[in-house]
């Protein structure tokens, strides 16, 4: 699937609730189905810095694609890095730098969360282009 495609269908997702303590649970449970990051990845070089809770994003290149695999000690903000990675992780360098990533504002995330949290997601996202950008330019060496 397209990046939009998977922005589209977290839409759908989210539009199926209309009441933010709901979102804020199916945020919960996203970052409790997600795959532990491995104590391994969890260094100071992966941490997000600009997070208010401790983040962890590690990137493997496979195939021209970038896989991303991520941990955090916050339960919201955890589900927060679980949706980004289910709309970035498995694409290409490029699609990552061009993705207009709309979902954020259509799902209302960014108007319900601290403005700490919300600098923190866009550490996240910052960190998650500038992975993108780097593994693009080793492409193009």
């Amino acid at each position: 699937m397209t990046i939009n495609e998977l922005q589209n269908e977290v839409i759908e997702e989210f539009a199926d609730f209309t009441d933010w303590m709901d979102k804020y649970q199916m945020l919960i449970d996203l970052g409790n189905d997600m795959e532990p990051l491995a104590d391994a990845y969890k260094t100071e070089d992966n941490l997000i810095d600009g997070c208010q809770s401790r983040v962890w994003i590690y990137p493997t290149y496979e195939n021209g694609l970038l896989y991303f695999a991520a941990e955090s000690d916050a339960l919201i903000v955890k589900g927060i890095v679980a949706l980004l990675l289910r709309v970035l992780s498995g694409h290409t360098p490029q699609e990552i730098l061009d993705a207009d990533l709309y979902f954020i504002d259509r799902i209302g995330l960014r108007e319900h969360l601290s403005p700490t949290r919300s600098n923190g997601l866009l550490a996240m996202v910052k960190q998650i282009r500038y992975y993108a950008l780097a593994y693009k330019t080793r492409e193009d060496a």
